[in-house]
């Protein structure tokens, strides 16, 4: 397997196409594309925090990831979004997964639960979950 860059619009046509509960993205600082023999199997979207509090310019936030289900897939992106952040001068990386999830790839990439984070839903007027699941989320962190 191996590592690209690619656009956000490549990105986000793979995460509209392939993810199981999240759309694509409005803004990234940069994103990755995982290719197998040439396929393209995977990628992840990195930006900046969407919660304004944890938003101090070091700290990058992996807001997608999405695979095709290859082994390993996921533990090689957050692998290399982790080493493309700390290169960019972020000193810690996050990331968000539904409270059924298990986070078996975040650990084996030496990222460490940070508890649950947040609400079921977004509040406000806007009400912008899209559809998202209305689930607690948990926060894995990574020092970088």
């Amino acid at each position: 397997m191996e590592i690209r860059p690619i656009s956000l619009k490549q990105a986000n046509e793979f995460v509209k196409n392939n993810h199981r509960h999240h759309g694509p993205t409005v803004g990234h600082k940069f994103s990755l594309g995982l290719y197998d023999n040439g396929e393209f199997i995977g990628c992840a979207i990195c930006g900046r925090p969407v919660s304004r509090h944890l938003d101090n310019g070091v700290t990058c936030e992996i807001n997608r990831l999405c695979t095709t289900g290859k082994k390993n897939a996921c533990s090689m992106l957050y692998g290399a979004c982790c080493r493309v952040a700390k290169e960019m001068g972020y000193k810690k990386i996050i990331t968000y997964t539904l409270e059924s999830e298990n986070g078996s790839s975040l650990r084996a990439s030496n990222f460490k639960y940070d508890g649950i984070a947040g609400g079921k839903i977004w509040s406000g007027e806007r009400n912008r979950d899209r559809g998202v699941p209305k689930e607690l989320k948990k926060r894995w962190f990574r020092e970088l």
